[in-house]
């Protein structure tokens, strides 16, 4: 059995990525082997708890992969560690919709049969803790929340008051991170910057949430409420159940470094179910596509931050640009559809598609229900796909002859988005492909033909 917790909080900016990472961190340090989570499409946090674990971070989100694979994945990701740590997202009960808990940190909790530690700011209320617990714990009796570390805290006259207010509830007080410990990650238009590009920084930082956590929360009171979680008895997922090896050894190449960063860690594992061989290069730095690249996949991130050295890495462009001109498959994803265009912010890019990209003041953000067209690399006319928009950026035009996808927004306008050209399938939309693996397994025969 996998000892587990979900860090859960009444809002976002309450400090969960502070304390998840900081305990995953200090948990490694004392000799655990520790699986990191994060609820929902986030690709930044998991980036820190890589580092702060030595493993992979996932994501576990119902909406993009089916509520039935989610304890799946859990086993498959806390496969031989001794406790997980699960990081949720926004306030407990947000889910995808203003109504209902699907895909909330609660839903989730609730499908790994995990107890919560809920993560509070504490500043400007003492007794008055007791009724915001109170009510997390009412709310929906399903999800037990089994302890409270208190954030923002003013001083030790301050943490008893906290602790005192805990006890009415019935619940422990299991740490106070007091104010002027408070560690600030840097951040810009789609929040934290990813550990990857944040390079040594990163590492210390993790650190100093580690050397927080260890003084201010007490961790052999939270490995006991993890321990008390009970038997999961589900089996864990496999890749090589998902897909069927193609009998194909294509190679494929992915684009990684500080300008590809967006990407989930069962997509290589699945194309190498299927028959791939993965090459991982860095569009910063590799002059060259891998030898013998038969596709590539380019995944989302934020080419814009690196527009300057992406376009000065000229070879590179012209290899991307005569792979797609020869035929070869291309999956490029938000980061990747600005790579493929003309010009980003006015710098050249690989020139594949016929558009262009600018940041704007505008976000798109939300989950899309997608239909697709068109038959492309990756899937037949006619799949639907769950997926997730996230970026700050424009691309004119917004589609080709053939879009990648339609689909509908709030007030049920139809959206029409992304690009179908030649053997090439870009477009604003992350993916996630344990919810379509066949599209895994369609890619890697079309990179083997």
């Amino acid at each position: 059995m996998v000892a587990r917790l979900v860090i859960a909080a009444p809002a976002s900016g309450s400090g969960k990525t502070t304390v998840a990472t900081g305990l995953m961190a200090a948990l490694r340090q004392a000799g655990r082997r520790v699986a990191p989570f994060k609820v929902g499409p986030d690709y930044i946090d998991p980036s820190y708890h890589t580092l702060a674990t030595g493993r992979a971070g996932r994501n576990l989100d119902p909406v993009l992969v089916g509520e039935q694979r989610v304890g799946p994945l859990f086993m498959h990701g806390g496969a031989d560690a001794d406790i997980a740590i699960v990081e949720g997202v926004m306030g407990m009960f947000d889910g995808r919709a203003a109504s209902g808990e699907f895909g909330s940190t609660a839903h989730l909790a609730k499908l790994i049969d995990a107890p919560v530690v809920l993560v509070v700011d504490a500043s400007g209320q003492a007794r008055s803790l007791a009724a915001l617990i109170h009510g997390f714990q009412s709310f929906d009796p399903a999800v037990r929340v089994a302890g409270v570390i208190a954030n923002k805290v003013g001083s030790a006259a301050h943490a008893r008051l906290l602790s005192e207010a805990c006890a009415e509830t019935g619940l422990p007080l299991l740490g106070t991170l007091f104010r002027g410990g408070r560690l600030e990650l840097p951040s810009r238009h789609l929040g934290l910057v990813t550990a990857p590009e944040q390079g040594s920084q990163a590492t210390t930082a993790v650190s100093a949430m580690a050397e927080l956590v260890r003084a201010e929360v007490d961790l052999a009171a939270v490995e006991r409420v993890a321990a008390s979680a009970p038997e999961l008895s589900v089996p864990a997922w496999d890749p090589g159940d998902a897909v069927a090896d193609t009998g194909h050894r294509p190679v494929i190449g992915v684009a990684g470094g500080a300008a590809f960063t967006f990407g989930y860690a069962e997509h290589p594992e699945l194309l190498r179910a299927a028959g791939a061989e993965v090459a991982v290069f860095d569009p910063l730095r590799a002059e060259r596509l891998p030898e013998g690249t038969a596709g590539v996949v380019l995944p989302g991130g934020f080419p814009e931050e690196h527009a300057a050295e992406l376009s000065a890495n000229a070879t590179l462009r012209a290899d991307i640009a005569d792979l797609a001109r020869a035929g070869r498959p291309i999956h490029a994803e938000c980061g990747g559809l600005l790579y493929l265009g003309r010009e980003l912010d006015g710098l050249p890019m690989c020139g594949v598609l016929d558009s262009t990209a600018t940041m704007s003041d505008r976000l798109a953000l939300g989950y899309r229900e997608a239909v697709a067209p068109t038959d492309s690399v990756l899937y037949p006319a006619g799949s639907r796909v769950a997926g997730h928009e996230f970026h700050r950026t424009l691309v004119e035009p917004a589609h080709g002859s053939t879009p990648a996808w339609y689909w509908r927004d709030g007030v049920g306008q139809q959206i029409t988005e992304g690009f179908v050209t030649g053997r090439v399938h870009a477009s604003y939309l992350h993916t996630h492909p344990v919810g379509a693996p066949s599209a895994v397994a369609r890619f890697v025969e079309e990179c083997a033909r």
